[in-house]
């Protein structure tokens, strides 16, 4: 099962962007210690190749980036009704914005994402990096099935 990101592009009806449940759980937990998150996926070599995850607004994007979509995961790993904590930084909906470099785009606009996690360090940028695991892209041609 995966979460699919709402459609931020002008003139497409699809998801480009999506968590695997792995995903989803370290993102619940790293949004209650960090609060908002943000993506940003440069397409650099080493870890630029990752996704970066970062605080919201941490890293700044500009007509350089593409909004690729808004992830939602609200129901994540609480599971679906989960009740927040009053006065935490989970006490409301925790959409995630995908970004991507406009460069890096035009390679990968054929492609479906998905956020997955591996063990192994981050990047020390990126705020799963002390987690002892790392975010990582799985990509296929838009149109081919998930597997």
């Amino acid at each position: 099962m995966t979460v699919e990101a709402s459609v931020t592009i002008q003139g497409e009806t699809f998801s480009r962007v999506a968590l695997t449940d792995s995903a989803v759980e370290l993102l619940d937990k790293l949004w209650l210690i960090h609060g908002p998150l943000m993506f940003h996926q440069s397409g650099g070599c080493c870890d630029g190749s990752s996704p970066m995850c970062y605080p919201a607004g941490e890293f700044l994007t500009a007509e350089a980036d593409v909004l690729l979509g808004v992830l939602d995961i609200s129901s994540g790993a609480g599971g679906p009704g989960a009740v927040a904590q009053p006065g935490t930084a989970d006490d409301g909906p925790r959409l995630i914005e995908f970004w991507m470099s406009r460069e890096q785009f035009e390679y990968w606009r054929h492609t479906h994402l998905t956020v997955d996690v591996v063990p192994g360090r981050g990047s020390g940028f990126s705020v799963e990096a002390p987690e002892g695991k790392r975010f990582l892209i799985r990509s296929r041609l838009m149109g081919q099935p998930e597997g």
